[in-house]
């Protein structure tokens, strides 16, 4: 079985913010994560990334929110989602962007 793309969806959050959502199943890990999901979550605003969840290979799962990268403790698919548009909306809040 080849990757299998699982979400691809951008939603328009402003006229100049939207969040971009993809993940994709593999056959196999990622080197550097312990799960066979591939994935990278964006929220762009002003033509800007501000806000992003990815596993680079090598790098496993982790955040990026202005110029901090920390790591993130992935379980699933639907929980990722969840707790990226969780930090969307708590971004927007504190930067006054709805």
């Amino acid at each position: 079985m080849p990757a299998q793309e699982l979400i691809r969806r951008r939603v328009t959050l402003a006229s100049d913010a939207f969040a971009d959502i993809v993940v994709w199943q593999l056959r196999q890990p990622v080197p550097g994560c312990p799960h066979a999901f591939k994935y990278r979550l964006a929220l762009v605003v002003k033509g800007v990334c501000v806000l992003r969840y990815d596993n680079e290979t090598g790098k496993g799962d982790h955040r990026h929110a202005g110029n901090a990268e920390v790591p993130y403790g992935f379980s699933s698919p639907r929980q990722l989602v969840a707790d990226f548009m969780n930090d969307v909306r708590r971004w927007q809040d504190e930067h006054g962007h709805a």
